[in-house]
């Protein structure tokens, strides 16, 4: 199964708490995503393989690690895209691939509308972000489509996650690990995560 890793960490619990306020605007939620996706990067990729190489530092020559692995970001649009920007700002070779996938209303089926993953590519780990796991059909199409490229490994980085989304992610996909900062009570009747945060595109856009 899946392996679930939600953090405890004080400071993102706390600048969750400031996320899910109501009265929190659009530029400090906008914020708020960036932090707290970066903190959460910094807990998922703690097992990124490293090559060790000479440094010269202005004393001596030290052993130094350097990354190795070849990543990519995949932001489920648009909500994604503020995580996404972020954790490139910590690993700049990263690749991003987008992926626009929307719940329909009405069905709460994932829709993709937008796919600009290339057909095949050397690798090793790829990188879902969406703030939401929700019903999960977003991120399970998206793995779906991930896989379709050969990917070998596949991690899943959200802000808040329905019980619901993560037993279908650990029923489709349960090679893929979660990582979280929080997991909440339940989806309403419409398909939103309570107590949640409201819609998290539109708080980050303001729309």
């Amino acid at each position: 199964m899946s392996r679930v890793y939600v953090s405890s960490h004080p400071l993102v619990r706390h600048k969750l708490s400031q996320l899910r306020e109501v009265r929190t605007e659009v530029p400090a939620f906008r914020a708020l995503v960036r932090e707290l996706s970066r903190l959460l990067f910094y807990e998922a990729l703690a097992d990124a393989r490293t090559q060790p190489r000479p440094v010269q530092t202005p004393l001596a020559t030290t052993q130094g690690d350097y990354l190795c692995e070849q990543l990519a970001l995949v932001p489920i649009l648009r909500a994604g895209l503020g995580m996404a920007e972020a954790i490139a700002d910590l690993w700049p070779t990263a690749v991003i691939w987008h992926l626009g996938v929307y719940r329909d209303h009405d069905t709460l089926q994932p829709v993709t509308y937008y796919n600009k993953l290339p057909s095949a590519l050397e690798l090793d780990r790829a990188v879902v972000l969406d703030p939401m796991l929700a019903t999960g059909g977003s991120a399970l199409a998206s793995i779906a489509l991930l896989k379709q490229t050969g990917v070998a490994r596949i991690s899943f980085i959200g802000l808040i996650a329905a019980p619901e989304g993560i037993q279908a992610m650990q029923k489709r996909h349960p090679e893929v690990d979660l990582f979280l900062a929080a997991i909440d009570s339940h989806l309403n009747e419409k398909g939103y995560i309570v107590p949640g945060l409201g819609d998290a595109g539109d708080r980050q856009y303001g729309t």
